[in-house]
């Protein structure tokens, strides 16, 4: 099937704090547009103090990418940026039937469509894509028209990247139904999520450690679970080729064992609601006694994507986990320790080449030293109700001091680093930074 030539379109917002410069987003846009099977023919962008209310770029800037996209014979132009409706509607108009328009959300939407593979994955793609075409729905509905519904859409023997929406007859859905549609796939993903926290209860009461790999979008995360594993996880060079979670044992020496779990990769402006779709998913990161963050070292932007990375990880709440560096692939850097040297948030990092088993051994040590023999100062008050807390303290923890109160217990002592955030909520230690 011929490919869709596609023209990027950027803008450089003055004063506005971005992870990766303009011209590195637009790589990184075409890097998705090429996944998302697209020809790119081209690219320019705009430096703005702000959007334009219609246009978002200035109509100037319009009319000059509207004649190097028809000279291009372009079929789509893709916006690095998040429009809204109004600006679908300005550009359509200006640019013509003949050049479709559609923005990076758009663009990284049509692409989990087609990655994703199981049914929780299917329905919170379903999700995101609904909640953002529901304010965009006279826009978006004529085109969807044109295509097949449900597996045809997702094989893309039908219609084209930005087209593939959830599957049914478009024109005969308006707003209503469309907003019952998402309340029955909310309740479809929230009793995946309900399914999720027990089989989570039932891991915690196992007392075998959950260690989450986490990362930027093709930094390797799969490469590295089927090589500690021997899984077989899909593994190619294109971003998002893992979308759904994958969880494996395994056995470290000394009898020690942890359930490794691969999570869907992170991208600088992902959008919000597809993070909230798949919040059940993501909860896995969250519920983690150890991340693993693993870094494309040999990647131009590597600390840029680790900056990301850890913003995400704040956004879902996931920041106060133990967590280790990993710089990955450096089969393919000169000169690691002057990497290293240049960024002082990798010196305490684990180097490794996960597609060649460098630096694996250390790894797996550094694993075992932060799950099994890391112990950390705390002070607790927990409630008698909280049985299992105080259990877990004397079965795991070393006491130093403990003091029987009125419905309460305070414990005074360490911790293992994999068991911080069972106790977080009632650390005294941390109540009292935070006040400072």
């Amino acid at each position: 099937m011929k490919k869709e030539r596609a023209f990027l379109v950027g803008v450089d917002f003055e004063q506005q704090s971005k992870v990766l410069s303009v011209e590195d987003s637009l790589e990184e846009l075409a890097l998705l547009a090429t996944t998302a099977g697209l020809k790119v023919i081209g690219s320019d962008f705009q430096r703005l103090s702000k959007p334009n209310p219609s246009t978002f770029i200035g109509s100037g800037k319009v009319q000059e990418i509207k004649a190097v996209s028809e000279s291009l014979h372009a079929d789509i132009i893709i916006f690095d940026e998040e429009l809204s409706p109004r600006h679908f509607r300005e550009l359509e108009e200006a640019f013509g039937q003949n050049i479709r328009v559609i923005d990076r959300t758009t663009l990284i939407l049509d692409i989990f469509a087609q990655h994703a593979q199981t049914r929780e994955g299917k329905l919170q793609v379903e999700l995101a894509q609904y909640e953002y075409l529901l304010p965009r729905l006279t826009r978006a509905w004529t085109h969807l028209a044109r295509q097949a519904g449900g597996g045809a859409g997702r094989s893309g023997s039908v219609g084209g990247v930005g087209l593939r929406g959830p599957g049914e007859t478009q024109l005969e859905v308006d707003r209503r139904k469309i907003r019952e549609k998402i309340t029955r796939l909310k309740s479809d993903i929230e009793k995946v999520r309900q399914h999720r926290q027990r089989y989570r209860a039932n891991r915690k009461r196992s007392l075998i450690p959950v260690v989450t790999l986490v990362g930027y979008t093709n930094a390797g995360k799969s490469t590295l679970l089927n090589n500690l594993t021997h899984a077989d996880v899909y593994v190619a060079d294109q971003l998002f080729a893992t979308l759904d979670p994958t969880t494996r044992r395994l056995e470290l020496a000394g009898g020690n064992a942890l359930l490794l779990t691969d999570t869907v990769g992170f991208i600088q402006k992902l959008p919000t609601n597809l993070v909230a779709a798949f919040r059940a998913t993501l909860e896995e990161i969250s519920d983690s006694d150890l991340l693993l963050h693993i870094v494309d070292v040999n990647h131009p932007n590597a600390i840029q994507q680790w900056r990301s990375v850890l913003d995400t990880l704040q956004e879902i709440e996931a920041d106060h986990i133990p967590m280790i560096t990993i710089l990955n692939k450096i089969d393919k850097t000169e000169d690691i320790e002057e990497i290293k040297k240049q960024y002082p948030e990798f010196s305490n990092a684990v180097t490794i080449s996960a597609k060649n088993s460098i630096g694996i051994d250390q790894l797996l040590l550094r694993i075992k030293r932060e799950l099994f023999e890391t112990f950390i100062p705390i002070s607790v008050t927990i409630p008698y109700k909280n049985g299992t807390l105080i259990s877990l303290f004397h079965e795991f923890g070393k006491i130093d001091h403990i003091e029987n109160n009125v419905g309460t217990v305070k414990i005074t002592g360490s911790i293992p680093g994999r068991l911080l955030a069972e106790f977080e909520k009632f650390n005294q230690q941390q109540k009292s930074r935070d006040t400072e």
